[in-house]
């Protein structure tokens, strides 16, 4: 292989294009490793420590060309199909982050870990490694954090002084966090416009692949599409058990499957924790084919499935507000904000804690700009984003419920009927496999007549599952093979409909 070819892999390894300037890599490699070992100073540089200082070298050419100005070519992406991905920071102000807030989380983990090494505190705050070993060597020389020892890949175990524990116990009577480094507002709300359910359009066969699972009529399915497309807000209405829930929790799946979100937000040295486990759940990317495009990816974001929150009657204002635990300092985003991008779910809409005007009024004004105001506990008031389809499910009558100013901001109202005889033997064919029958269409006959039209009794969707349900709990009591006998449906029949 030639110098030129070599100088031109080396330049592609680094991001500077398809040549080098050779005085740049004289240069290079004229410098030194940041942390060289005494100890293999006297023994002789080995294999590994050569591929240490070339890794190094290739680092501090990047950084020294950023620092320049220099343009450097990014490397594509891993997942191409999303629109947006989070590109790794090259330098905290490009992180939207300033030193002193860096350093108060690598002080606040060390008080609690008590020692670690340097890759692990670059980790765990999610931020690349070289902008934290070059922060963790000023605060050695600040006298902050001391080299309890070496490690390996020239890295060090840093430990506090007395000092920097002192500091970190101030810093954490303020606030505990010590997680990922936080995500500027600024940044966060550029994803969500990026990743706007206004910027998805769902087709016929969108809607069809996320409602495959359930039986819908064609007539629901053309009335839901306008309104998903919309991405703004509907009533789902109509008697309880035909599936407005299980609608409702589909319709995100019609939208695409990806979005990336922070870990935690920063506002003016307050900490929003954004990502919820229990709320959101994460996708890791798959293993790519190669480590430099892995560490393309900002780690401070997590790529998560597009978000569906449901909440119920246990909605109350504070949910709808960012709330402060007082004892760690850390603040928890509200439900609307966690659902951006996504789904949210206001199920049996009027049985909730708070009156429904409290919940109208509060966002009367977001349905209809997109835009929401939450106040933090500092007394800063921000604007946030409210891009999410609201879907208000109930089984009560909508007009009943709100007043005509809040129905025009719904602009979508789809009553869930009642499903068909048809539809509803259609239902007992899906649901029999699934739980270990074979279907029998004289007993599915037998159960319409006498348990339904003998007595003027309304079909609901969920029925057929909930009464195969209670035939095959029968069947396993009493150590018989799951069949549909019309002794066994009477028998279900009367239980399930003893107080209905």
């Amino acid at each position: 292989m030639t110098d030129t070819s070599t100088n031109d892999l080396l330049a592609r390894l680094a991001g500077q294009g398809s040549s080098a300037d050779p005085g740049s890599w004289a240069a290079v490699a004229a410098s030194q490793p940041h942390h060289a070992s005494a100890a293999a100073d006297a023994a002789g540089t080995t294999g590994d420590d050569k591929l240490d200082q070339f890794l190094n070298r290739i680092q501090g050419l990047v950084s020294a060309g950023n620092r320049k100005g220099e343009s450097v070519t990014p490397v594509s992406p891993p997942t191409p199909q999303d629109e947006f991905v989070p590109i790794e920071p090259s330098s905290f102000l490009d992180a939207q982050l300033t030193t002193s807030s860096v350093e108060a989380l690598i002080l606040k983990l060390l008080l609690s870990r008590g020692d670690c090494i340097g890759r692990q505190i670059a980790d765990h705050i999610k931020l690349p490694f070289r902008l934290v070993d070059e922060l963790l060597r000023e605060m050695k020389s600040d006298q902050l954090v001391v080299h309890k020892g070496s490690a390996a890949m020239n890295d060090y175990l840093y430990q506090l002084t007395d000092m920097g524990r002192e500091r970190a116990r101030r810093m954490a009577d303020h606030c505990t966090y010590f997680g990922s480094a936080p995500v500027s507002l600024k940044d966060y709300i550029a994803a969500v416009v990026a990743q706007s359910l206004t910027r998805q359009h769902p087709t016929i066969g969108d809607l069809q692949r996320a409602f495959s699972d359930l039986l819908i009529n064609p007539r629901m399915l053309r009335r839901l599409g306008p309104a998903i497309n919309s991405g703004r807000g509907l009533f789902l209405f109509g008697a309880p058990g035909n599936g407005k829930t299980s609608i409702a929790e589909r319709v995100t799946q019609a939208f695409g499957q990806y979005i990336w979100i922070p870990r935690a937000i920063g506002v003016d040295g307050e900490i929003i924790r954004l990502y919820d486990p229990n709320a959101h759940e994460e996708l890791p990317l798959e293993p790519g084919s190669g480590l430099l495009e892995q560490g393309q990816i900002d780690k401070r974001w997590v790529r998560i499935r597009r978000p569906t929150i449901i909440v119920g009657g246990e909605l109350t204002m504070d949910n709808l507000e960012v709330t402060l635990n007082t004892s760690t300092g850390i603040s928890e985003s509200p439900v609307q904000l966690k659902s951006n991008c996504g789904t949210l779910v206001i199920d049996d809409f009027g049985r909730q804690r708070m009156h429904t005007d409290e919940l109208l009024n509060r966002w009367i004004v977001p349905l209809e700009k997109r835009q929401d105001f939450l106040n933090l506990a500092n007394g800063k008031k921000i604007e946030v984003p409210f891009d999410q389809l609201v879907i208000f499910s109930t089984n009560l009558e909508p007009k009943d419920l709100v007043d005509d100013a809040f129905l025009r901001r719904i602009p979508y109202k789809i009553e869930v009927t009642d499903p068909t005889e048809e539809e509803f033997r259609d239902l007992f064919k899906m649901m029999a496999p699934k739980l270990g029958f074979e279907y029998n269409d004289e007993v599915v006959s037998y159960v319409i007549k006498t348990g339904y039209h003998a007595v003027g009794r309304p079909m609901r969707c969920c029925q057929p599952r909930d009464l195969l349900m209670q035939v095959r709990n029968l069947c396993l009591y009493e150590s018989r093979p799951l069949e549909l006998t019309t002794d066994a449906m009477d028998f279900a029949v009367e239980n399930y409909f003893a107080v209905l």
